[in-house]
């Protein structure tokens, strides 16, 4: 059985992330993926006990204080989510203190602040990764946040910034965790790499050696072996995946036999897919799992798109996933993408260790 956690209060700005979570692996907030339907399909992987941060996607501050939360799709949630650390996008004081404030109403656990993101916008108006070239004004965002009436715990997720010198990275860190943020997430590419390239994990390690507040590793995780090297290489406290996670839910139990190995009583759970056949079996019951969340949670129209992104996005890990896109394309409805991925995952169907396309 997994250790209890802590049981001090949440709402502390100086809550740390052993206190939400007792489990070394979360999903990552991702645009289009990390929504309620993908957060319960995943949930059905975690081991018996196993508490982590589950995210929402990304939120703007500025959009947030003029919007009603329920008819805001991407906080769409389950009755049963209790754990959600949504991520937030701003700048600005007044907006990022409103948007907490509702969020917390909203029934958030705690904010996570994107300081990754690396899209023109965001360098345009100075926020996302446009604030590590700022890393004193990053700071005072990050305590914005962290003396916000919501008392909720802030992280804070970045990447390596825009150029390959740790002494900026740590300054940028530094100041971080002394304006109060409880743990950090670091996805070590440069801002002009985006998904390409390689992440330099030595860089996780770095910070982990330097901050005083836990680090969450994330970057190339696509298999177990991958999830364990960070773990063992960096020394993180946690390990954040992206769009692997998404196709492969059953790394939850996969990590969980691992774990139980020392500890028996670790892992309560079903026993995972060993071979890259017994991964396409699972996969087909899982997207059947996931395409009914999705029309669980969104209306027919928005369902039918997000889960058409989710096949774009996952297809290039199957051997033959580009016949499961193409044809997907032409569906129109959940009948019709039911009877698609029945058909599809009727015939063997191998998942590959890492994706044929640099994610």
């Amino acid at each position: 059985m997994l250790k209890s956690c802590q049981t001090s209060s949440f709402a502390s700005k100086e809550a740390m992330l052993s206190e939400l979570s007792n489990f070394p692996v979360c999903l990552a907030p991702m645009v289009g993926l990390s929504h309620v339907a993908m957060r319960m399909a995943l949930r059905h992987y975690l081991p018996e006990d196993a508490k982590t941060i589950w995210p929402t996607e990304m939120l703007s501050s500025f959009k947030l204080p003029k919007q009603n939360l329920k008819s805001v799709s991407m906080l769409n949630k389950a009755e049963s989510e209790v754990d959600l650390v949504p991520q937030i996008l701003g700048n600005e004081k007044e907006p990022i203190e409103t948007s907490m404030d509702m969020l917390k109403t909203y029934g958030a656990k705690g904010i996570d602040i994107n300081m990754g993101c690396p899209v023109k916008k965001a360098l345009k108006y100075n926020y996302g990764v446009s604030l590590m070239g700022d890393p004193e004004y990053a700071a005072t965002v990050v305590s914005y946040a962290v003396n916000s009436p919501s008392k909720l715990p802030v992280s804070v997720k970045f990447r390596a910034g825009f150029q390959k010198d740790t002494s900026v990275l740590l300054d940028f860190s530094k100041g971080i965790e002394a304006s109060g943020a409880s743990w950090v997430t670091l996805h070590p590419r440069f801002s002009d790499q985006k998904r390409r390239g390689r992440a330099d994990w030595s860089q996780i390690a770095f910070l982990k050696s330097k901050l005083s507040i836990p680090v969450v590793g994330n970057g190339d995780i696509e298999t177990l072996d991958d999830l364990i090297n960070m773990k063992e290489e960096t020394g993180c406290d946690m390990v954040m995946i992206g769009r692997a996670l998404t196709l492969r839910p059953w790394l939850f139990w996969q990590l969980g036999e691992h774990l139980s190995l020392k500890d028996p009583e670790f892992f309560k759970g079903k026993e995972s897919p060993k071979t890259s056949l017994e991964e396409g079996e699972e996969l087909g019951r899982h997207m059947l799992r996931l395409l009914d969340y999705h029309y669980q949670y969104f209306d027919e129209t928005e369902a039918l798109k997000k889960f058409l992104f989710y096949i774009k996005v996952m297809h290039s890990w199957l051997m033959f996933g580009h016949d499961l896109y193409r044809r997907s394309t032409m569906c129109k409805d959940k009948k019709n993408l039911e009877l698609l991925i029945k058909d599809f995952f009727s015939r063997p169907q191998a998942v590959m260790k890492k994706s044929k396309s640099r994610y």
